[in-house]
C-alpha cells in the first residue's frame, strides 16, 4: 500500500510538471519572439536615419501616408495593440479550453500581418494625427515601449498560449499578438519604403 502511495504521488508530481511545461512558453519561442521585436525596430530606425523633415513630411499622393504618419501610427499601434492584447488578456485567468477559437498558426499570422498586397484603413484612435509631437520624440517613445516589450519577451514565464484577444479576423493568443505587433512594424517600415521608393520623393 505505501508502495502504491509514492508511485501515486509521483504520478501527481509528473503530471504537475508537464501542465507546467505545456503553459509556459519555450525557450525557442520567448527567443523568436525577443529577436523579432528587436529585427523590426532595428530595420524601422533604419529607414528613419538621416531622413530630413522633407523626406519625412512627404506624400505621393492624398490618399498616402508620409513616412513621419507610418512611424506615428506604429507608435501608437505599439501602446494599443500591447495594452488590449497582452496586459489586458494577461489579467484574466488562463482558459486553455478556447485553444481551438485560435485558429492560425503563428507563420500564417506573421504572413497575414507583413503582408502589404491588402490595404486595410486603420480605426480612428491609430490614425497618425493623434500622435502631432515631434518625429524625434516619436522615435524616442518608439524605443522605450520597445525596450520594455523586449524586456517582457525574455523574462516572461506567463501562459501566453492561453490568454486571448480577437482581431477582426479571428482570435489570437498573447504570445501571438506579440508576433503580430513587430509584423505590424514591419508591414508599416514597408509602406514607408514604398513612399521613398516614389519617383518624386525629395532628394533631401
Amino acid at each position: 500500500m505505501k508502495r502504491l502511495s509514492i508511485i501515486f504521488m509521483s504520478l501527481l508530481l509528473l503530471s504537475g510538471v508537464a501542465l507546467k511545461a505545456q503553459t509556459e512558453i519555450t525557450k525557442a519561442e520567448r527567443k523568436f519572439a525577443a529577436s523579432y521585436l528587436k529585427e523590426t525596430q532595428s530595420d524601422m530606425l533604419k529607414v528613419l536615419k538621416g531622413l530630413s523633415d522633407e523626406q519625412l513630411n512627404f506624400k505621393p499622393n492624398a490618399e498616402s501616408w508620409s513616412v513621419a504618419e507610418c512611424l506615428r501610427h506604429i507608435t501608437i499601434s505599439e501602446t494599443a495593440l500591447w495594452s488590449n492584447f497582452v496586459d489586458t488578456p494577461m489579467q484574466a485567468a488562463s482558459d486553455p479550453s478556447k485553444r481551438s477559437e485560435v485558429q492560425f498558426s503563428d507563420e500564417q499570422l506573421m504572413g497575414i500581418i507583413e503582408s502589404r498586397d491588402q490595404k486595410v484603413k486603420t480605426f480612428a484612435p491609430f490614425e497618425p494625427e493623434n500622435k502631432p509631437e515631434p518625429v524625434k520624440d516619436v522615435i524616442k517613445e518608439f524605443k522605450k515601449l520597445r525596450k520594455a516589450h523586449i524586456k517582457f519577451a525574455k523574462k516572461t514565464n506567463g501562459d501566453l498560449r492561453n490568454h486571448y484577444g480577437t482581431l477582426p479576423f479571428g482570435t489570437i493568443d498573447t504570445y501571438q499578438a506579440i508576433l503580430f505587433m513587430s509584423g505590424h512594424t514591419k508591414r508599416h517600415t514597408d509602406q514607408m519604403r514604398e513612399v521613398m521608393a516614389s519617383a518624386s520623393f525629395p532628394k533631401q
